[in-house]
């Protein structure tokens, strides 16, 4: 198997069996996610699993380690994840092919809600801790959040291979712009593991057991405040309030530098430029095509610039 696109039932089910060395029913139900394959099975014994297939050329098989690793350190200090199970070939990773995949067991949940000032203390305590596992290791084959460096080399790969010619220039100077004003703001920051994509939608609550953390997908290695800052509602100091009750949570379990606060906006280009290099990733496949039609377009490139031109006042205080 070679391809993505390639991947049903027929071809994963038996390698999924031999992986868990358990015999499967027939049931496969596809899960929500743009850039990986995930599939909800069921085993003969009524036990259900998570299937993830990972997507070719996105995250070396190092760099998926470096996920896994995370997941256990978390777990070693109680820290709510679902850690992959240990497959026949006495590793977390399988290969269909060309293809990484890992076999979670199910545990379901529903978003947390965080609404009152308690429950913004108790995300911040949960942030706290997952950092505190963070920063006892490195994870050398994953991102390491700067923007002379990981936001450059995406700004390079659309301006390549992505960036309509109309767009082209205009998109490569407002980057730039952005890049050289915020890469100041890195030096000499300390530099952890981060769950990377920390939003509402990756904290789910169990009744039986509370909150728990999912999809470290995204992990990287970077500033702490970029796991606090996809968190508020609004943009800082608008959400201050929010933000100093993650802080007072935060702040049971390990320090916080006030200063690091100045690079929310920054972060929040790069995220920006990240997310669009990651689209272009995945431009051809029919699924994102199904999703975003207009992904590309001369109009869909004006856009983007208009956004990061509006980004950049942010940063600069202009707005």
């Amino acid at each position: 198997m070679d391809y993505f696109s390639e991947l049903t039932p027929d071809s994963f089910l038996p390698v999924l069996e031999e992986a868990l060395e358990t015999e499967l029913t027939s049931l496969v139900r596809p899960l929500p996610s743009y850039i990986n394959r995930v599939y909800e099975i069921q085993a003969v014994d009524k036990a259900f699993y998570i299937a993830k297939f990972y997507r070719p050329g996105r995250w070396t098989v190092d760099a998926l380690m470096d996920e896994h690793t995370f997941l256990f350190d978390c777990a070693e200090i109680d820290i709510p994840v679902v850690c992959p199970l240990k497959l026949n070939n006495g590793n977390t990773l399988g290969k269909l092919g060309m293809i990484s995949f890992a076999i979670f067991p199910k545990r379901a949940g529903r978003q947390f809600d965080i609404e009152t000032e308690e429950n913004w203390k108790r995300v911040g305590t949960l942030l706290g801790r997952l950092h505190n596992a963070g920063q006892t290791k490195d994870a050398p084959s994953r991102l390491r959040l700067n923007p002379t460096t990981t936001t450059r080399e995406h700004v390079d790969l659309l301006v390549e291979t992505a960036v309509s010619d109309t767009w082209r220039q205009r998109y490569n100077d407002i980057c730039s712009r952005i890049i050289d004003t915020v890469s100041p703001y890195f030096e000499n920051l300390d530099v952890i593991r981060l769950h990377g994509d920390f939003h509402c939608g990756n904290i789910l609550f169990r009744p039986d057991s509370g909150l728990m953390l999912i999809d470290f997908d995204d992990m990287m290695n970077g500033p702490p405040v970029q796991d606090f800052w996809l968190l508020l509602p609004e943009r800082y100091p608008a959400s201050k309030r929010h933000l100093e009750l993650l802080l007072a949570g935060y702040r049971q379990f390990r320090d916080a530098d006030n200063s690091s606060l100045l690079l929310i906006e920054a972060l929040r280009a790069m995220r920006i430029i990240y997310f669009t290099a990651w689209c272009s990733m995945q431009r051809s496949d029919y699924q994102f095509q199904t999703k975003f039609p207009d992904w590309g377009s001369d109009r869909f490139w004006g856009k983007e610039v208009e956004d990061l031109h509006e980004q950049y006042g942010y940063i600069t205080g202009e707005i």
